[in-house]
C-alpha cells in the first residue's frame, strides 16, 4: 500500500513485462498527438498532494461532500475523514505515495459514476470481511497500480496493453480516469471473489492487475468504455 503508513504492507514492485503481442508493438509509433495527451499524463502524475494548496484543499472538500453531501465538513484535519477509509484524520499524509493524481481520481469517480461509487464507499455489494479495506487508501493504491501497469513513464508503451491504453487515450483524454473506476470496481469484485481480508488485499490487487492487463489486451478495443468490465460501472 501506498501512503505514510503502510497499512496494506508493500506493493510497490513491478512484475514481468508481458510479451503477447511483441509483433503488434514493434509496429506501434507514437504520433505527436499521442504524445502530447501521454506527456499532459504524465505531467498530472508527478504534481504532488500540496495541502497548503488551495485549489488541493478545494479538491479534498469537494471529495468530502461528494461522498457525505449531507454532513458538514469540520476541517480538512478531522477524524471525520477515517469514514471514508483515510488512515488518520489528516488525508494528505496518505498521499505522499501517489500525489494529487489519485485525489482527481477518486473525485472524477464519485461526479462521473456516483451510483457506482458509493456503493463501493458504503460496501454495498456482496457477504463483506470483518476487516475491511478502506476505501479512499484504496483508491489511491489502484492509481499506483495503474501508473506501475502502464509503465507510463517509458519513452513509449512495451507491451500491448500499455499500446492500447495510449491508442484509448489518443481517443479520449479521460481514459486513464475512467480505467481507474473500471480498475477500483474490478478489484471490489475480486475481493468479494476471493472473500478476502485486509491482510489479503496485496493478492487482490495483483488479481486486478491481471484481469486488467487481460482486458487491455483484447483485440479491437478501441475506446476505454469497449472493455467488458465497464459494463460494472452505472452513473
Amino acid at each position: 500500500m501506498v501512503g505514510s503508513r503502510t497499512w496494506f504492507g508493500g506493493i510497490l514492485y513491478r512484475s514481468g513485462l508481458r510479451r503477447h503481442g511483441n509483433e503488434k508493438f514493434l509496429e506501434f509509433q507514437l504520433t505527436s498527438h499521442l504524445e502530447q495527451r501521454l506527456q499532459r499524463l504524465r505531467d498530472r502524475c508527478q504534481v504532488s498532494f500540496d495541502e497548503t494548496r488551495s485549489d488541493h484543499q478545494e479538491s479534498l472538500k469537494a471529495l468530502w461532500y461528494a461522498a457525505f453531501p449531507n454532513d458538514r465538513l469540520t476541517g480538512l484535519v478531522s477524524e471525520q475523514w477515517k469514514d471514508m477509509g483515510w488512515q488518520g484524520s489528516n488525508p494528505s499524509t496518505d498521499f505522499r505515495g501517489c500525489g494529487f493524481i489519485s485525489l482527481e481520481n477518486l473525485l472524477f469517480f464519485a461526479r462521473t459514476y456516483p451510483v457506482s461509487f458509493h456503493k463501493l464507499l458504503h460496501k454495498q455489494d456482496g457477504k463483506r470481511a470483518m476487516w475491511e479495506y478502506p476505501f479512499a487508501v484504496a483508491g489511491i493504491n489502484v492509481t499506483y497500480m495503474l501508473i506501475q501497469m502502464l509503465d507510463l513513464f517509458s519513452d513509449k508503451p512495451r507491451c500491448i496493453s500499455g499500446v492500447n491504453f495510449v491508442k484509448m487515450l489518443g481517443e479520449d483524454e479521460e481514459a486513464f480516469d475512467v480505467l481507474f473506476c473500471i480498475a477500483f470496481e474490478m478489484m471490489d469484485g475480486q475481493w468479494l471473489a476471493m472473500n478476502a481480508s485486509y491482510m489479503q488485499f496485496n493478492d487482490v490487487l495483483q488479481a486486478t492487475r491481471t484481469q486488467l492487463e487481460r482486458e487491455l489486451s483484447l483485440d479491437d478495443m478501441q475506446r476505454v468504455q469497449d472493455l467488458p468490465a465497464y459494463n460494472l460501472l452505472y452513473k
